[in-house]
């Protein structure tokens, strides 16, 4: 990186304060205001940090106007079309995508890692079983710091390997563990024959009753959804992580920071709320009636799935998704059914009608990763447990690298304070 600009704050004709320019490899440059308080007395303002950069990072890049992703330079549109999941959890882990012999070495280790200490079944049995699977989620991967503390040196690079491998293993066998639990079915164990996604679906689909027959359609779905999600830069979940991280923090309480801020409505719970949405409009009949709610700015009724934070174009996701959903539909021939005639319908207003293309509501990834993972089979509840699957990996990388960063410190943002201002307690009379 390099400083070639000086930004200068004056007040009449005297320099207050100078603050570097920098320049990323890509992307919009960054005033540093580090300075700032030392020179000037004040800080800066920006709730929900829409225009400040809390640190640097070479993971993942983000163009909302244009509709850009991209996972350490590479495009998310050919990794989810030429790669699987572990390919770009390596990615995203080392910086570059593995050749055949450190594939097959990388496999290897998340494999022989899939299994959870037999003790931690334990934990499920003081969760009511109508628990929400992301309450347990949190508890149980919170706890697996208490099983797996002989790696927890943070400042070992060894260390954060071994404990990235362990959670990107582990993660999908608790995620199952919380569904299987929730509906008072036998846990089912990893089978190491079976790849990623294969293993995870049958933990959480299959029974002891009868084999299970991968379908390689869902499969490759699956993996898709996953990569489509590994990383999103620093949303909130992603940065509450790196805060968690910056005290120190091990990483298993990290991960249980970013599943916690994923729990959100907002955040990870946005797929989930779409399949709430279509159940609540119900009928192909009622789409017209929703819609005018939606445009209606007095009505508090909003369309899920619709329009993103970041992006003003089309997400590039939400397109990778839609073909996918398609193809699961497909093959599993559920065009017919009355929630997916719903999303369908839903889908085309949406992507003809005026008022949605000029306010660039196009379909998120969410509306449709809810609509595939319902058609895989996976309860609605499971949704944003299934998100935090996916994320793992990104959340792992960002501490990875906060980690190593010489300039990390521990986050301490500043405050508008508005309270009351110095005042002394009154005295009672005696």
């Amino acid at each position: 990186m390099t400083n070639p600009q000086i930004l200068s704050l004056n007040d009449q004709d005297k320099t207050l304060c100078e603050l570097p320019i920098l320049t990323g490899s890509t992307g919009p440059d960054v005033v540093d205001v580090q300075a700032l308080y030392k020179n000037t007395g004040m800080f800066t303002y920006d709730p929900g940090f829409n225009s400040t950069a809390s640190c640097r990072s070479s993971i993942t890049f983000i163009d909302g106007d244009l509709g850009v992703l991209l996972y350490r330079g590479y495009p998310i549109e050919q990794l989810a079309e030429h790669c699987t999941f572990l390919e770009v959890c390596h990615l995203l882990l080392n910086g570059e995508l593995p050749n055949e012999e450190e594939l097959k070495e990388f496999t290897h280790h998340v494999t022989m890692h899939t299994m959870v200490h037999d003790q931690l079944t334990n934990f499920f049995k003081g969760f009511r079983r109508d628990a929400h699977p992301m309450a347990i989620m949190v508890g149980v991967v919170g706890a697996l710091s208490a099983f797996y503390h002989d790696t927890l040196d943070i400042r070992t690079k060894k260390d954060r390997e071994i404990s990235a491998i362990r959670l990107i293993a582990k993660v999908p066998t608790i995620v199952a563990m919380c569904h299987k639990y929730s509906v008072g079915m036998p846990f089912m164990y990893p089978q190491n024959k079976l790849s990623y996604v294969e293993n995870f679906l049958r933990m959480m689909l299959a029974t002891p009753c009868d084999d299970f027959v991968p379908n390689p359609v869902l499969v490759r779905a699956l993996d898709r959804i996953l990569i489509l999600h590994a990383d999103h830069e620093q949303n909130a979940s992603t940065s509450t992580v790196r805060l968690a991280g910056s005290s120190g923090a091990n990483p298993f309480a990290c991960i249980t920071a970013g599943i916690a801020c994923l729990w959100g409505a907002a955040h990870g719970g946005a797929n989930e709320a779409v399949l709430t949405m279509l159940e609540k409009i119900g009928d192909v009949s009622r789409i017209p009636e929703f819609i005018a709610k939606a445009k209606d700015k007095n009505d508090p009724f909003r369309l899920m799935g619709f329009g993103h934070r970041v992006y003003k174009n089309y997400d590039p996701r939400a397109t990778l998704m839609r073909e996918t959903c398609h193809e699961v539909l497909n093959e599993l021939d559920l065009h017919d059914l009355k929630l997916f005639k719903l999303a369908l319908e839903l889908e085309r207003i949406a992507l003809e009608d005026d008022y949605f293309i000029q306010k660039k509501l196009y379909p998120n990834v969410d509306f449709y990763s809810g609509i595939v993972l319902h058609a895989l089979g996976i309860p609605t509840n499971m949704f944003t447990a299934m998100f935090a699957m996916g994320r793992t990996v990104g959340w792992i990388a960002h501490w990875d690298e906060m980690i190593a960063d010489p300039e990390q410190k521990i986050g301490r943002p500043r405050q508008l304070y508005t309270g009351a201002k110095p005042r002394d307690v009154p005295i009672k009379a005696k």
